[in-house]
């Protein structure tokens, strides 16, 4: 599975004793093969792994990879993932969320990490509904889509992931399916190896709640823009041009990348004269001063 010669890191690393409790033929057995698969295929170990999940039904998804893994708040994850990823740079932090909490009470955060531009990778499970309650409609509902809760159809406007983070002035965006394993395997890959905020969004199918966009459904429509040859990476314009998600064709693969802007902890002035980690500069420091008074 991996083209590194010298590698040590085996799939089985990652297994565990946990089983799945996702319905059968849901999208997130194919996004946990394909992250696991990218982790080897990398060489990253397990002690070399910081795993972040969101609440959600990816969530549950948390204790059934081996490694270091924190289960966060609905929608907060960006926000711990990216301090993670500021303490210590050794560490191959990834991070997960779902349409609903990312894009809801979560938005704050996903913008914020983008501009900021931190060094993680950052994956949405983009199911189009919560699943995880039972098939409410969120932001990524298409209209006019009756789901548990709206049964009249969305009528709210529909955020498009993609074309909402190139608005950012981003610096790595990719689109996958959670039906193409190898493509997302090599997508993470990309993300991972990309230094800065790698927004990776996988269009799943969610078999139980959401009828409107079934696997067949992205199926007939998915392409790869790498077999476009006049499809430049590196245009912003070209990226945006492909965004949508639509009932015609839905562009998947590395959309953009800048490989020009430096990530946040390189931008920090007062950090050039430090070799050291974050986490290496914590220690224990008596506060008696400050309680004297109180004594």
């Amino acid at each position: 599975m991996s083209n590194c010669n010298n590698c040590t890191t085996k799939y089985s690393d990652y297994f565990s004793d946990e089983l799945y409790t996702w319905c059968t033929a849901c999208g997130n057995y194919g996004i946990h093969a394909a992250v696991k698969r990218a982790l080897v295929a990398e060489n990253v170990a397990p002690k070399d792994t910081l795993l972040c999940f969101d609440v959600g039904c990816h969530g549950n998804g948390s204790d059934k990879i081996g490694g270091y893994a924190v289960h966060g708040l609905h929608g907060r994850i960006i926000a711990f993932a990216s301090g993670a990823a500021m303490a210590n740079q050794n560490i191959e932090v990834i991070a997960f969320g779902g349409d609903g909490g990312t894009l809801s009470e979560g938005i704050g955060h996903l913008v914020h990490a983008v501009r900021s531009n931190y060094n993680m990778t950052f994956i949405l499970h983009n199911n189009r509904n919560y699943g995880l309650t039972t098939g409410q409609a969120s932001t990524t509902t298409p209209q006019d889509t009756p789901m548990h809760a709206s049964p009249d159809g969305v009528t709210a406007t529909v955020i498009n992931p993609v074309d909402f983070v190139l608005s950012l002035e981003p610096t790595f965006v990719a689109r996958s399916f959670s039906g193409y394993v190898p493509h997302m395997t090599e997508v993470i890959r990309a993300g991972m190896r990309h230094t800065g905020f790698s927004f990776i969004e996988i269009l799943q199918d969610c078999p139980t709640y959401n009828k409107a966009t079934p696997h067949e459904w992205y199926m007939e429509r998915v392409y790869d823009v790498t077999k476009d040859s006049h499809y430049d990476r590196f245009s912003l314009a070209d990226a945006r041009r492909v965004a949508s998600i639509s009932n015609d064709k839905i562009a998947t693969g590395v959309l953009f990348q800048n490989l020009n802007k430096k990530d946040f902890l390189s931008k920090q002035l007062n950090r050039k004269a430090y070799t050291t980690q974050l986490v290496d500069e914590v220690q224990k420091s008596s506060v008696d001063e400050f309680t004297q008074a109180f004594r």
